[in-house]
């Protein structure tokens, strides 16, 4: 982490699904749709082009890409500002763009685009479409001998409604071996493009026994809080656990019952497990980390969004709010449960925090490394651009984590046990110091930096999204 020099001209954020195609797949030229307030932006001003392309054919649409890049991108000067007058697509064209990086600034991995439908179920209605089974793809990249497990099941999905459960071993996707998916970084056949489509998927449970489904896409509702609960340690130290799985507006009503049902059952520490979390809107974040500084932040800055040079009256500061007094934690300390899928709005919780003084005890692995963010805006035909427009820094003016932030105890993750429960080597590493140990000693995890992550990068892991939301 380092602290941010007064910004001039550059900044980055999100590919969603990553650089890859399994996430541009999406982008889809259908009915013009507007990307109103409700889905974080779009512009507005006399240089933005918020308002749309002029048309939508694909030189119009390259025409406003390059003028957008030209006026709201963060690294616009680092950009290689190709023609749109050329044969590319709007994809190709895109790709372009980004910029390459320098000495300061890595390459610009994290810009990208969705269809506008997508965009406005996910973050507006706190929706998503899908099968509902996520597995744990980055931890066997290259290694095809390896079991391929499933690390989290969406609760109201139809993986869910099958059976599925963490720690089942997955054995096939319609047909294809897993040996064979990990071999060809291929695990697209967990994305769908359209409700109705199907997934035949082979497991073997935690007993043994072999079982198959065939399941049917559909759009559900979001459990962005799950698994909340008191945790007892060995000691006796009273330990309220939740896992935060999506920063979205919905995020806000099951987040107050859970810390006013933790402040009631008298908890001495808060364990927030991120480890699934690839952020979301900057509100929600301070939101969280408010709940967890109490009254003593309230007022003080949880983090900064700055600009480039040509958008500076948009830097904008949010700051911690005042809990009501029955749903603040108040705690000096906070142990934060993380790993490389930790992303973006929720990277920004740790370094907010710690930005006001308050002790953040990071378990697992280092995170994804993305301290900057987007204001998507549509192309006013059917398209989402999520293009880095701001980089995030805390209190300190501390940011730039480009190499992830590292775990102060390092922590291998094992998808055969509960998450959350005392079982789980991340939070019964919590459950070790919240009771005056050290770190577990014989846990270490591999703290791997972010340009070693390809199947994040490569969108290979569907379900899983990267952002922070200027809103």
């Amino acid at each position: 982490m380092v602290k941010a020099e007064t910004h001039s001209d550059t900044g980055a954020e999100h590919r969603g699904r990553g650089t890859g195609a399994a996430w541009r797949r999406w982008a889809t030229a259908g009915a013009a749709l507007m990307l109103l307030s409700a889905c974080g932006g779009g512009g507005g001003d006399g240089g933005s082009v918020g308002g749309g392309a002029a048309g939508c054919s694909t030189v119009e649409v390259k025409r406003y890409l390059s003028n957008y890049f030209n006026t709201d991108y963060f690294w616009y000067r680092l950009s290689p500002a190709p023609s749109p007058e050329g044969a590319s697509s709007v994809a190709q064209h895109f790709d372009a763009l980004l910029s390459k990086g320098d000495a300061t600034f890595p390459a610009d991995r994290w810009s990208g685009f969705e269809s506008t439908e997508s965009f406005n179920r996910f973050f507006g209605d706190g929706k998503t479409l899908g099968y509902g089974v996520s597995v744990a793809g980055l931890e066997v990249a290259g290694f095809p001998a390896r079991p391929l497990y499933v690390r989290s099941v969406d609760p109201l999905s139809p993986a869910a409604g099958a059976g599925l459960v963490r720690g089942d071993q997955v054995l096939a996707l319609n047909g294809r071996s897993a040996a064979d998916l990990i071999a060809a970084n291929d695990l697209g056949a967990l994305s769908a493009t359209a409700a109705g489509q199907t997934l035949t998927i082979q497991w073997r449970t935690a007993a043994g026994a072999e079982r198959s489904a065939t399941l049917s896409s559909v759009i559900y509702d979001l459990s962005p809080v799950r698994g909340s609960r008191v945790v007892i340690t060995p000691g006796g130290r009273r330990l309220g656990y939740l896992e935060v799985r999506n920063m979205v507006s919905q995020t806000a009503t099951p987040l107050d019952a859970t810390f006013a049902s933790f402040r009631a059952s008298g908890v001495q520490d808060i364990v927030l497990d991120l480890r699934y979390n690839g952020g979301g809107l900057v509100s929600m974040a301070g939101t969280i980390a408010s709940y967890i500084a109490g009254n003593a932040a309230a007022g003080r800055t949880f983090t900064t969004l700055l600009y480039n040079d040509k958008r500076q009256a948009q830097n904008q500061s949010f700051l911690f709010a005042n809990p009501t007094p029955a749903a603040a934690a108040n705690v000096p300390r906070v142990y934060v449960l993380m790993g490389r899928r930790t992303c973006s709005a929720s990277e920004q919780i740790v370094n907010g925090l710690q930005g006001v003084g308050v002790q953040v005890v990071t378990i697992g692995e280092t995170t994804c490394g993305k301290p900057v963010g987007f204001v998507p805006t549509s192309d006013s035909c059917g398209t989402t651009y999520s293009v880095v427009n701001f980089e995030s820094v805390n209190a300190l003016n501390q940011g730039r984590y480009f190499n992830g932030l590292a775990a102060s105890c390092a922590v291998t993750e094992s998808f055969t046990q509960d998450q959350g429960g005392l079982g789980d080597p991340l939070m019964s590493a919590a459950s070790t110091m919240a009771d005056g140990g050290r770190c577990p000693v014989g846990l270490s995890a591999r703290q791997e930096k972010p340009s070693e992550q390809r199947f994040w990068q490569g969108g290979a892991e569907p379900g899983d999204r990267q952002g922070m939301l200027g809103r």
